[in-house]
């Protein structure tokens, strides 16, 4: 007969364990951590995150997680927290706080480009001719890009799925770059990752020499 003076029994909690981002695909939102007790990687995901120490998930950050078993019976991580130094979380709310309202700061790069592509624009306008759907072309696929960007931006802010940055590249491909330029800069998205704003500019330059191969005198036999 139980003992109405005692509590009753709860089941213990589960383990925490402490260990390391090995690998992160951040427009997919997932990745492994390598416990530091060793064994093999867990399997994470961005929604199982409980605290990001302010930012992204990154490759080599400390956390701390527990297991569980998905329906297929492999382990996975639950509960997982980003390890925050004291120093580390005491700057990291001001610094947050600046970007997020500090304006868009505009490259020498991201400045001159809209500028440079107009004058390029006019004058193979005048000097070739330019028929008129192109422009539609390039303002409609300006606004769409932008639209995308704010898409992946709110998933990034909310770890939902995000858009794959080949589906970015190839809308600034297609001549979304410079809706993609203004989304970056406005948004203050994907503007300081380096790897991804050298594709990007790749993407510009073939984007601006096609549209003047395709204008020039040397296109026009296989234009009519």
């Amino acid at each position: 007969m139980p003992n109405p003076s005692c509590p009753p029994l709860t089941p213990p909690s589960p383990m925490p364990f402490t260990g390391t981002i090995q690998s992160w695909q951040d427009d997919r939102g997932f990745g492994f951590i390598e416990p530091a007790q060793g064994g093999q990687a867990v399997f994470v995901h961005i929604k199982s995150f409980t605290s990001r120490g302010g930012s992204r998930p990154q490759v080599g950050q400390r956390v701390t997680f527990e297991v569980e078993l998905n329906a297929q019976g492999k382990k996975r991580a639950k509960n997982v927290a980003v390890v925050v130094s004291t120093a580390a979380a005491t700057s990291a709310a001001p610094k947050k706080r600046r970007a997020a309202d500090s304006p868009a700061q505009w490259g020498p790069a991201s400045l001159f480009a809209l500028p440079a592509f107009l004058l390029v624009y006019l004058a193979v306008a005048v000097i070739w001719r330019v028929p008129g759907w192109v422009a539609a072309l390039y303002a409609g696929a300006s606004v769409v890009c932008a639209l995308v960007y704010a898409i992946d931006k709110s998933a990034a802010v909310a770890g939902r799925w995000r858009v794959s940055e080949s589906t970015l590249h190839t809308l600034s491909l297609v001549g979304g770059w410079p809706g993609a330029l203004v989304a970056q800069q406005v948004l203050r998205h994907k503007s300081n990752k380096a790897a991804f704003r050298a594709v990007f500019w790749a993407t510009v330059v073939a984007n601006v020499v096609g549209f003047v191969a395709i204008h020039s005198p040397l296109a026009a036999g296989w234009r009519v």
